[in-house]
């Protein structure tokens, strides 16, 4: 079995796959700000979209193949001449750009989606290879459903795309039916089969259906992979993609087993996730690895005391390394503007003058009613106040009346384009009022799929984050607000998913894609 020397590379594909996950839509700004995220983080190739997708798919790929330089940018792409040129033009002023194309090859797909043999799908994928090696010499080849493929068969196809100039030939476990054994021994059986496989870098791309996309992406790289495709808290399609983060900290914490490296700054990796959770909503799980709010908590008395003695007793990763900080700077009303630069700047966030003149402008709104001011709730202003894109709905004004002796109302001015209308809502407590109002006031009737409030940061005076999610038509968007008073943040939740709403609609482009 050849490998390729002890380095990993790490290709994320949040912005691609990740956005398949039901309610994960973004808009072209969010996209980049993340993908310059990816970039801090160190990964080595962004998956930035599937451009025949959407007018705004191809842009946010344009987008960001001309303005983030340093990781390779992937472009998503069917076997057929459309996709390709199509995906080509998006990525074509990319410091590094890179095409990828996919074709099923399992007997189940080949029978009941495209209708056709063996042979003609081998053609297809050999041809279409070689036409997008005419674009650039970085060409990746995936034969979508590899797990349930005559094996056989699959290593014929890997031989012939990699001898027309496929250079990364991908392995995916589309339906996450793979199980680690099985997973390792077909690596293994590809890289004993395949006669070139040694002029192409293998690479996987597990789904977590069975719960197994990092322990079979774990175990392909022990039997020779050495690129692993992944997202930022494991979302994607269904029950999701193997987690970069816990990936990437196994091979990190378990060197003694793997032996290999990744080039992903560590100690990024948790504000790259907190990110994710603001630009789409989705919560992670308290329990979840690495960057669940229960990862590195500690409740137990005997787990309490062997961590005040050392902490390696029940600790095997330090907070500090995936990006948790055990203290935190606490801003206030007297916090001056030079402050809080300095202070995000060591979050990570450098920002221009005017986008630091909205954050102070909110600053100082949220400073004089709260006492203290955390991380958790910069980080609330800077995804309402910057990071958002322009919106139809903007609220003006609210002002709600409930209790247990009056019926619940409330009056609200929003900002409908260049309008301004004022009406009222009423309903069974505050937050139904709230959300009755607005939808007069937009004319919209969306079904509300889930409600959600928390508490960003502790004490009574805690800045709420409320999460609304609606859905229209086979589509969810979620919508986040964040502010002290939990009635104003549930209602630009919901403003914030109907805008999200109106960007969808207007680039939607049904294509049917299961990598």
């Amino acid at each position: 079995m050849k490998k390729k020397g002890d380095r990993i590379y790490i290709f994320d594909t949040t912005l691609r796959d990740g956005e398949q996950s039901p309610g994960a839509s973004m808009n072209p700004d969010e996209k980049l700000r993340f993908a310059r995220q990816l970039e801090a983080l160190g990964v080595d190739i962004i998956e930035a979209g599937f451009p025949i997708a959407s007018e705004g798919d191809f842009e946010s790929v344009r987008q960001i193949a001309k303005q983030v330089r340093g990781p390779q940018i992937a472009a998503l792409a069917r076997a057929n001449y459309e996709d390709i040129d199509r995906a080509w033009e998006a990525i074509a002023k990319a410091a590094h750009p890179r095409l990828h194309v996919f074709l099923s090859s399992s007997d189940i797909h080949l029978k009941y989606q495209l209708r056709k043999t063996r042979e003609e799908v081998l053609e297809e994928a050999t041809k279409m290879v070689a036409y997008a090696r005419r674009y650039t010499d970085n060409i990746e080849f995936s034969p979508m459903d590899a797990t349930r493929t005559d094996w056989d068969y699959l290593c014929q196809i890997l031989e012939a795309v990699i001898e027309v100039g496929a250079t990364t030939v991908n392995i995916p476990d589309t339906v996450g039916y793979a199980t680690p054994d099985e997973f390792g021994r077909l690596i293994a059986y590809i890289f004993s089969r395949v006669k070139n496989i040694s002029k192409a870098i293998v690479s996987v791309h597990c789904h977590n259906d069975l719960g197994l996309a990092v322990a079979n992406s774990l175990t392909a790289i022990q039997n020779g992979a050495r690129q692993v495709e992944c997202t930022i808290n494991g979302i994607g399609e269904r029950a999701g993609n193997a987690a970069l983060e816990e990936v990437v900290m196994a091979l990190e914490t378990r060197k003694d087993i793997y032996g290999v490296r990744t080039g992903i700054h560590t100690e990024k990796i948790f504000q790259t996730s907190k990110l994710l959770t603001q630009i789409t909503g989705i919560h992670v799980q308290p329990n979840k690895a690495i960057v669940g709010a229960n990862a590195f908590a500690h409740e137990s008395g005997i787990h309490q005391d062997g961590l005040l003695k050392e902490k390696m007793t029940y600790e095997i990763i330090k907070p500090e390394k995936v990006g948790i900080s055990e203290t935190q700077l606490v801003l206030g009303k007297h916090s001056g503007r030079h402050a809080v630069s300095e202070h995000l700047k060591k979050m990570g966030y450098r920002l221009t003058p005017e986008e630091l003149n909205k954050v102070m402008t909110r600053f100082k709104e949220l400073a004089d009613v709260k006492k203290e001011i955390f991380d958790e709730d910069l980080e609330a202003i800077l995804f309402e106040e910057v990071f958002r894109a322009k919106d139809k709905y903007k609220l003006v004004y609210l002002n709600v009346v409930s209790g247990n002796v009056a019926v619940p109302t409330a009056i609200i001015r929003m900002q409908v384009d260049q309008e301004e209308i004022l009406d009222a809502g009423f309903g069974v407590g505050p937050v139904d009022a709230t959300f009755a109002g607005i939808r007069k006031i937009t004319k919209t009737d969306y079904p509300l799929v889930r409600y959600a409030v928390d508490a960003v940061t502790k004490g009574t005076d805690a800045l709420g984050e409320a999460t609304v999610q609606l859905r229209y038509n086979d589509h969810t968007v979620v919508g986040r607000g964040a502010h002290p008073d939990v009635i104003v943040a549930s209602a630009l939740a919901y403003i914030n998913a109907l805008n999200r709403l109106e960007w969808l609609k207007g680039n939607i482009k049904k294509v049917s894609i299961r990598d």
